[in-house]
């Protein structure tokens, strides 16, 4: 096409127009607005609304309610069971065991042989004593039949009577060690453990054996020294075994040793065990000796207990309380104010959830 103007000519060419693409239209929008922007703009303002629903709703906890029940303070030890009245029998000298009752379990009186060790050595020493006394009585004869006729000094007459006495006095000694190579029983009473085979060589003080009385036992447990002021005899004691897991037995105490260990930083007590017992002598005991007691008070767990206060909830909110603490026990904590029984606390605590209004019920613990 051509056009005229201003005394020349214009020579125009038309194009035809370009097709919009729909990737096009989705990236103006309709106001011109790129769309992708605006979908991520959407995604964005979701995101912060669950973050932040996800805030407001709060943590989860797990909560306790404040309760009533028996209070326990308790001091932890542990020991063994062992007879009241007992002896162990170790012997004197080194030997080697030639002979043994095996008795374990049987009724035993005192002076009763239970073992002998091997005493030839000893036997053949007391024979060549016997032999030099012998020779020492009638050497002394002698030098007093020669004083009679002024044929000896007075001090050869003295030096024979003394050696006499001296292998007079060597014999006495043999013959009381003799006794050293046989184990007699030092009480009445019950085998309880035997040791020891015949032919094994044994020391001064292996125990070999263990003679009491079945009855009456105790428990013979280490307490810390810090713990000591606090027990009393007839304080009452819950003792646990592996051999009887489940199963609470009690004892009192009995008896308090008044020097510790030094180096364990440790006090010996007995706690005393009733005839019917099912504990045997040599079990390991774990015991918690009840110092204080109180009955019908309110109870939380010690875990909800942080700061001197509790987190106490109600209705998804969460408020810090202080509180007054009595007896604690190893599980729960007696409060003696600053709570209401039937409350909801949060049960552990954390200081991390301390400062928090909104909190969620996980679960409610019942006691």
């Amino acid at each position: 096409m051509e056009a005229e103007g201003f005394g020349s000519t214009m020579k125009m060419e038309s194009r035809p127009a370009e097709p919009v693409t729909e990737i096009d239209e989705f990236q103006q929008g309709d106001a011109g607005f790129p769309r992708w922007k605006l979908a991520g703009a959407l995604v964005l303002v979701a995101a912060i609304g669950v973050a932040a629903w996800w805030y407001l709703r709060g943590p989860a906890v797990t909560l306790a309610r404040v309760t009533r029940g028996a209070a326990a303070e308790i001091v932890y030890a542990t020991g063994s069971v062992e007879p009241e009245t007992w002896s162990r029998l170790t012997p004197l000298v080194r030997g080697r065991l030639v002979e043994r009752c095996r008795c374990e379990g049987k009724e035993v009186k005192t002076g009763e042989r239970l073992a002998r060790l091997d005493d030839r050595e000893a036997q053949a020493t007391l024979k060549d004593l016997r032999a030099l006394e012998s020779f020492s009585l009638q050497e002394s004869d002698r030098q007093t039949q020669l004083l009679a006729r002024g044929a000896t000094t007075a001090q050869s007459h003295q030096k024979a009577g003394s050696d006499l006495a001296r292998i007079q006095a060597q014999i006495s000694a043999q013959v009381e060690r003799l006794r050293y190579y046989e184990l007699l029983a030092p009480m009445d009473g019950t085998v309880l453990r035997e040791d020891g085979e015949v032919g094994d060589m044994v020391e001064p003080g292996t125990i070999l054996y263990r003679i009491g009385l079945a009855r009456p036992l105790w428990v013979v447990a280490e307490v810390n020294e810090e713990d000591l002021p606090r027990i009393k005899v007839g304080q009452k004691a819950l003792l646990r075994t592996d051999a009887f897991a489940g199963r609470m037995l009690t004892g009192a105490v009995k008896q308090i040793t008044p020097a510790g260990d030094p180096v364990a930083k440790t006090f010996r007590v007995r706690i005393a065990l009733p005839d019917d017992t099912p504990l045997h002598i040599g079990m390991s005991v774990e015991a918690n000796i009840i110092t204080r007691e109180k009955a019908d008070v309110l109870l939380v767990p010690s875990n909800a207990v942080i700061d001197h206060g509790l987190l106490v909830y109600k209705d998804g909110g969460l408020a810090f309380r202080k509180v007054e603490t009595g007896i604690k026990g190893s599980n729960r904590v007696e409060i003696v104010s600053g709570a209401e029984q039937g409350e909801l606390v949060v049960s552990p605590a954390t200081t991390n959830i301390r400062n928090r209004t909104r909190v969620r019920a996980a679960s409610i613990v019942e006691p």
